[in-house]
């Protein structure tokens, strides 16, 4: 919100304070200024002036030889570039030692022969935005209305001596989006009066012919129509427009900008129409029809659905309501009848349609954050009698209105001790009276508590608490002594989801990979690539408006986008990578979304070209399966997870068929790794490359059935090696598994340290050898107890594997 200092001014008493003074009291309050801006760029001694001769310049076919009177006793001689320069004008003429923006300081010159003395200036000279500016007035000398007085002051006549406050506001201080919201704060905060526009209209037409009627009375609480005939449509006076500009809004004509004047005056947006080009004057307040069009005032068309809420007539619609007017009822030139709207909608309406049709104006600014609807009718009658005054129209009798539902004013209740001990301070009851009183805010009180109407201007207000920030602003934050926080205190820490993602997150930073982000939206062809960890027939979840074809779906698992990332420093000749991510995939087995998709958090890694780079001792490393499952291996150890085990899978999506295994902990599965398809790896131009996917759903439950913490034994372990001979088919993990159950609890690890295959092996063979573990918790083992043990695991891996002893 940009802020005059001089039109504030009109409604608080400003006298003894500078704007820089203002700004440091409003940003103290809570209503940041963010900058401070003079109008004036920098001029000085530039006055208004009158061409009353106008000749070609004698050398020189673009120049043109001036006879100016300034108000400086005599004539002036001003040779003049413009081309739109003529005798019967009002101008700026910036003086002998006048100076501009730039630095540009203005001296008696020849032209080509001829002496000028000062020179007339162009807008954009006078550093003002010429694009706020009419069209005819962005190019050539800057000509001003036939009012302005010869030799008066050419700063003061355009505003230029005034500043403009920039305000930061926040959603809730909707009532600072209005110059009289602002004044509201101002007088607060200085302790004065706050004056209200004076508004007297003259209703000295006939009867008003406007009708209203509200259909979509969920949308629209309140409208109000005004009617006017004989209006004569021309610029506004200087006045207006330089607040307007100083708004950063361009002067249109006197009536559009009376409407722009109020917005910004009482924060209450407002439109006009011709009304003789709106059918039998009756205005309708209704939802389009879905694929309804309107050419709105930017000349676009717009195509409507059933929630956009439309002004319209028994016809067409005319306005689309809180954004943007239609052009089929636009006020121009030949307008001379109008009506008035000053109305209500509800802020999510009209959010809902800016947001669909991707406009925003500054009503639109102020109709999402909350417009007061007791001023609905104020603002209306404001802009009436401006519009009377400004364009000479005949008010009709008597104002056309539909009220469907009042905001009544919040009624808060706040104790002078719950004000006190939320803020540290030792106020007394008059200390808080008086700045209810400050304020505005009428009360009663009894004793220490005051039940509080707050007005309808503050609909930020609702809570006691929103009551003790109103005191403690007004007090001073600068005056609320420093004390320590009171009551029960609880040490902050992590959450286990928390622990568990940092946990991983630095374990595989530790082990040399890189963390990645990449998209949570991928190619619609690129979904389903690789396989995610559900097992479920998910659906594709596509975006109503993507941004590219490229991110136009939500992922599903995150190895497409880490495959992707391996492509990219592939291309730029970085060929051994190793990354990992943990993000969201999103799942659903809906066509049509009637809920939200499930979001599941996953981690996952993708590896290629060597792990250990060729150094001068001949060692390198590439990546294989077995460097992966060491990883993951080492990811579950650190996690406390123990007893993984590996199962092959040939029909995950994406996923090498030979090369791929299923991570499991009991009857729990966690994810898998392996190496990606060749085809896939093609579709990517990437090398050969290997990747994990876990769920960390599922990890938590695992690290929580496993705990972190064991104590360290007391008694002593026994060690003891099998050598086993058996098919070469049969996997190591169907060995442990056998191992494992055999030995029941006294087997505290297990560990596979050799595979053989040659000579005095048969060719169908394979010698596999493991180191076990053995102890108790609480006693010694005995040779006889750790014999017995060994017998069984011998039994058992006989009889579920065909393995034996090798001798």
């Amino acid at each position: 919100m940009k802020v005059s200092y001089q039109w504030l001014s009109e409604y608080v008493d400003l006298h003894d304070i500078t704007p820089y003074e203002l700004a440091e009291k409003l940003t103290r309050s809570g209503i940041e200024v963010e900058t401070v801006e003079p109008r004036n760029a920098g001029v000085s001694n530039v006055v208004v002036g009158y061409v009353k001769e106008r000749s070609k310049h004698p050398d020189a076919d673009r120049l043109s030889v001036c006879i100016v009177d300034a108000g400086q006793g005599e004539d002036l001689q001003i040779v003049c570039g413009a081309p739109n320069v003529a005798q019967g004008q009002k101008v700026p003429v910036a003086l002998i030692g006048a100076k501009l923006p730039g630095g540009l300081h203005i001296k008696k010159s020849k032209l080509r022969g001829v002496e000028s003395h000062g020179m007339i200036c162009s807008a954009k000279e006078l550093g003002l935005n010429d694009k706020l500016l009419a069209k005819d007035q962005q190019e050539g000398i800057m000509v001003l209305p036939e009012d302005a007085e010869v030799g008066m002051d050419a700063v003061s006549y355009l505003g230029l001596d005034d500043y403009v406050l920039e305000l930061g506001l926040t959603p809730n201080r909707s009532d600072c989006l209005s110059m009289i919201g602002v004044a509201y704060e101002v007088a607060a905060i200085l302790g004065r009066e706050v004056k209200l526009p004076e508004i007297a209209v003259t209703e000295n037409g006939g009867d008003n012919p406007v009708s209203v009627r509200i259909e979509a009375d969920d949308h629209c609480y309140r409208y109000v129509g005004r009617h006017f005939t004989g209006a004569k449509i021309t610029s506004s006076p200087q006045w207006m427009k330089n607040r307007l500009m100083a708004a950063g809004i361009r002067p249109i004509n006197n009536v559009v900008d009376v409407t722009n004047y109020v917005m910004l005056e009482y924060g209450q947006p407002l439109h006009a129409f011709d009304a003789t080009k709106v059918k039998d004057r009756a205005i309708v307040v209704r939802l389009a029809q879905d694929g309804e069009k309107l050419v709105t005032l930017d000349d676009q068309e717009r195509t409507l659905d059933s929630q956009t809420l439309l002004i319209a007539d028994g016809e067409k619609g005319l306005a689309i309501a809180g954004v943007m007017g239609g052009a089929n009822s636009e006020i121009t030139d030949e307008t001379t009848e109008i009506i008035l709207e000053a109305a209500w909608f509800t802020p999510q309406t009209v959010r809902r349609t800016a947001r669909t049709q991707g406009m925003r104006t500054e009503g639109c600014v102020r109709w999402e954050k909350g417009v007061d609807q007791a001023r609905v009718q104020e603002a209306g009658e404001r802009a009436a009698a401006l519009i009377q005054q400004l364009s000479g129209a005949a008010v009709s009798k008597g104002v056309a209105s539909a009220v469907v539902r009042e905001v009544k004013p919040a009624v808060v209740t706040v104790a002078l001790e719950k004000i006190n001990q939320h803020l540290g301070t030792s106020l007394t009851a008059a200390d808080v009276s008086a700045i209810f009183d400050r304020l505005g805010f009428s009360y009663e009180q009894n004793g220490s508590t005051w039940t509080v109407t707050v007005p309808t201007r503050r609909g930020d207000i609702t809570l006691p608490e929103d009551l003790v920030e109103e005191v403690a602003r007004l007090y001073g934050y600068d005056n609320i002594p420093t004390s320590l926080p009171s009551g029960q205190a609880t040490q902050g820490q992590l959450t286990p989801d928390q622990r568990l993602r940092r946990t991983i997150r630095h374990h595989l930073i530790g082990a040399g990979l890189h963390e990645a982000i990449t998209y949570s939206l991928v190619h619609a062809e690129r979904v389903g690539d690789v396989a995610g960890l559900h097992r479920i027939d998910a659906k594709p979840i596509s975006l109503a408006m993507p941004m590219s074809e490229e991110h136009s779906v939500l992922r599903t698992s995150l190895i497409p986008g880490l495959l992707q990332t391996i492509a990219y420093n592939k291309n730029r000749q970085n060929h051994d990578v190793a990354v990992f991510e943990l993000g969201s995939v999103f799942l659903t087995t809906e066509e049509k979304l009637t809920q939200l998709p499930e979001e599941r958090l996953y981690v996952a890694a993708a590896l290629t070209g060597q792990w250990l780079p060729q150094n001068w001792m001949g060692a390198n490393q590439p990546v294989d399966f077995y460097l992966v499952k060491g990883l993951v291996d080492s990811l579950l150890s650190r996690l406390g997870i123990v007893g993984a085990t590996y199962k092959p899978a040939s029909d995950l999506a994406g996923m090498h068929p030979g090369r791929t295994a299923e991570v499991w902990v009991g009857e729990r599965r966690l994810g898998y790794l392996g190496q990606i398809h060749p085809a896939l790896e093609k579709t990517y131009d990437v090398s050969e490359t290997y990747v994990f996917q876990f769920d960390l759903t599922e990890l938590a439950a695992a690290v929580e059935d496993a705990g972190y913490y064991k104590p360290l034994p007391k008694f002593p372990a026994v060690t003891r090696d099998l050598a086993l001979v058996v098919d070469r088919s049969v996997p190591a993990a169907a060995l442990e598994t056998a191992i494992r159950q055999a030995a029941g609890e006294l087997l505290e690890s297990l560990t596979l340290f050799d595979v053989y295959t040659g000579e005095r092996i048969a060719a169908d063979k394979k010698s596999v050898a493991f180191s076990l573990v053995f102890r108790h918790p609480e006693r010694t083992l005995q040779d006889d107890e750790i014999q017995q043990v060994t017998a069984a695991v011998v039994d058992a891996l006989k009889a579920q594997t065909g393995a034996e002893l090798r001798m």
